[in-house]
């Protein structure tokens, strides 16, 4: 006599198959839990790498910073004025006076016209160069020189700042000469002077 099963009032049952799927994501569990600690550790070590390198800097600068101070205490006037000149010489070298000239014609507007320029001082701010200058100008309408003067310093690339004028007759024309003391800050970007420029600059800053 053949008995018939009936195989869905008793399905099948794994009982291990719970253990193993527990068991793997445990395993997945720490697999991750070692990762990111072994990331956290990681970075913790470079960020103590960094730190280590960014402190042996400071110190190395400090310690350059102090022997300079001791060498120019050391300095005789004369081998100090020429440490300073061979400063401005270096900062002229890195100054594109033909940059200058441009500047300042944008600038001026069509009843001023520029007649003197005098360079008082080149310098190194930060990582920008910067010259101070003094200018004089000719107009006969004295708003138009204030109109020049806050265009300048809307620019950004001047700061000026009025210092005298002074009435000027030349046969009929009477006109005032204006002076002006001008900090340039050239925009960064621009090539360093060549030697045409420092020519030009020679024969103009007078």
């Amino acid at each position: 006599m053949i008995t018939k099963l009936n195989l869905a009032s008793n399905p099948f049952r794994s009982r291990t198959l719970p253990y193993v799927l527990a068991v793997v994501l445990l395993f997945v569990s720490v697999a991750a839990s070692l990762l990111c600690i072994w990331r956290l550790r990681q970075n913790s070590d470079m960020n103590e790498i960094a730190l280590r390198k960014n402190r042996e800097m400071q110190a190395e600068i400090t310690r350059l910073n102090g022997e300079g101070e001791k060498v120019q205490q050391q300095l005789s006037p004369d081998q100090q004025t020429l440490l300073i000149a061979s400063h401005r010489l270096v900062a002229n070298r890195t100054f594109s006076w033909s940059r200058l000239f441009a500047d300042l014609e944008s600038v001026l507007p069509g009843g001023v016209s520029a007649s003197r320029i005098s360079v008082n001082n080149v310098f190194k701010d930060g990582d920008s160069t910067k010259a101070e200058l003094d200018l004089s100008v000719l107009s006969r309408d004295y708003q138009s020189v204030i109109t020049m003067i806050d265009a300048m310093n809307s620019s950004r690339l001047f700061q000026a700042e009025l210092r005298g004028q002074d009435l000027q007759k030349n046969e009929r024309v009477v006109y005032t000469e204006y002076t002006l003391h001008l900090i340039y800050s050239p925009a960064s970007g621009y090539p360093a002077a060549s030697n045409g420029d420092l020519a030009q600059a020679g024969g103009n800053a007078q």
